[in-house]
């Protein structure tokens, strides 16, 4: 009998793998898991950490350029360069931290954000 168990659990994990995975669409999670939701895993993608928009913080993201994911996209690594209320903080790249801390989301297309706005033009 515990062939038969060990047989059927085998045969759970191949079938399992061979199974293309259902992308799993997270509109809010840890960074990770957004960004293994996203297409390239998120390269070129506009997230925010929805406590910034609570806090009435407008206009600030992080714009994805790299991204290392493992775990299934539960873990992993992941950089880009942040805007703060809609000007750059810094031109280098630099490495996302506490992805797993907070809930993030992704602002990309978002129609009604407050990252599309642009900040006013000065004279």
């Amino acid at each position: 009998m515990a062939s038969t168990s060990a047989a059927s659990k085998l045969t759970a994990k191949v079938v399992s793998a061979a199974m293309p995975k259902s992308p799993m669409i997270h509109s809010s999670g840890n960074l990770y898991q957004v960004l293994s939701s996203l297409p390239k895993d998120g390269v070129g993608a506009k997230l925010t950490q929805a406590r910034w928009e609570k806090k009435g913080i407008e206009g600030s993201y992080w714009e994805i350029t790299r991204v290392r994911l493992k775990a299934e996209g539960q873990h992993g690594k992941a950089w880009g360069k942040l805007v703060w209320k809609g000007k750059p903080v810094n031109e280098h790249t630099t490495r996302i931290r506490q992805g797993l801390k907070y809930l993030w989301k992704d602002v990309t297309n978002a129609p009604n954000s407050s990252v599309s706005k642009s900040p006013a033009p000065t004279a």
